[in-house]
């Protein structure tokens, strides 16, 4: 496995999105499956684990904490703070107040079962507090060593640059994606600029860039997908020629769509670490594929110009969920 730099933060080239095994997606797969399915990625070389409280809640922790702790000190486990949750798990808003940060890290602490987080991203930047107070809270938390790294996500490059003049934020997360695009614009040359690394979330734009999902597909109705323009029958239709045209190019080189996809961002910059998340053994092996696959000139400049003459049909979010991102 080849590795990259996040900051100062040494990571696999590729991580293990782990929100699916426990959130999001309807269908939750077998809590000991999960756990020998993290175990297997850090056989395979992956060192790098995303969660958050949020997914679950509270549960997706736990099943990063019970399966790296045997081998705490060879993986980097990043999880988030940043919503706050009724009683019964429901989320309710951000809050990103110093005490709450305070009370999330140091259970978080607990159900990832290690004495420190090596990456501490803000999930949703908080319009309530200000962006200052967040960086400065982590820094404390930085100095008392349970936490290593600050990193923020979905956040807008004013923000980002505020807070990195308090702590330098190691990494930002957000989606990016031959179906979403919009980081090249702005946040991109600022990350360059700041030297921050960049983690794509839905770096297979939630399965859809796989092949494995076209029109006909049903999801469960629990199923977060449901709810996104995107992924209505018409648009999925519409967006199958995106795909048939990832999957050509993946022909020549006997490369599934899923590792062209994750390929293409591997090549954008050397500061990108893509996130893909799998409840599947096989899926694990097809991403980590990815890895060594190496785009030529042309397909990189075919894969660009996708987007421009295929199209990208129906909007990543609905217009409420969009606006708490700072993009």
């Amino acid at each position: 496995m080849q590795h990259r730099t996040l900051g100062t933060l040494n990571v696999s080239a590729l991580g293990l999105g782990c929100m699916g095994m426990s959130h999001g997606y309807g269908r939750f797969p077998d809590r000991r499956e999960m756990i020998a399915l993290a175990r297997t990625a850090v056989d395979r070389g992956i060192t790098f684990f995303d969660t958050a409280e949020a997914y679950g809640p509270y549960t997706n922790e736990e099943i990063v904490g019970e399966a790296l702790a045997p081998v705490r000190d060879k993986v980097v486990i990043a999880t988030k703070f940043g919503f706050k949750f009724t009683p019964d798990g429901k989320q309710t808003g951000e809050d990103s107040r110093p005490a709450h940060i305070r009370e999330v890290a140091e259970a978080s602490l607990k159900r990832l079962r290690t004495d420190r987080i090596d990456l501490f991203y803000q999930h949703r930047v908080d319009p309530a507090v200000p962006i200052e107070d967040v960086a400065g809270t982590v820094k404390e938390l930085i100095g008392e060593g349970k936490v290593r790294h600050f990193g923020m996500s979905e956040a807008g490059v004013k923000t980002i640059r505020r807070a990195h003049a308090v702590q330098p934020v190691t990494a930002l997360q957000s989606e990016y994606s031959l179906w979403w695009r919009r980081p090249e614009v702005e946040l991109l040359p600022a990350l360059e600029e700041m030297k921050i690394g960049f983690v794509p979330f839905s770096p297979l734009g939630r399965g859809f860039l796989t092949g494995a999902i076209d029109e006909k597909t049903s999801f469960v109705s629990t199923d977060f997908r449901n709810n996104l323009p995107r992924f209505t029958a018409e648009n999925r239709k519409a967006n199958q020629a995106l795909v048939d045209a990832i999957a050509s190019i993946g022909k020549r080189h006997r490369a599934t769509p899923a590792q062209v996809a994750l390929a293409w961002l591997l090549a954008q910059k050397p500061y990108i670490v893509p996130i893909p998340g799998t409840t599947k053994s096989s899926r694990l092996d097809e991403n980590i594929g990815a890895v060594s696959l190496e785009l030529t000139a042309d397909d990189l400049r075919q894969l660009d110009a996708l987007t421009e003459t295929v199209g990208v049909h129906g909007d990543r979010y609905p217009d409420y969920m969009e606006a708490k991102t700072g993009l």
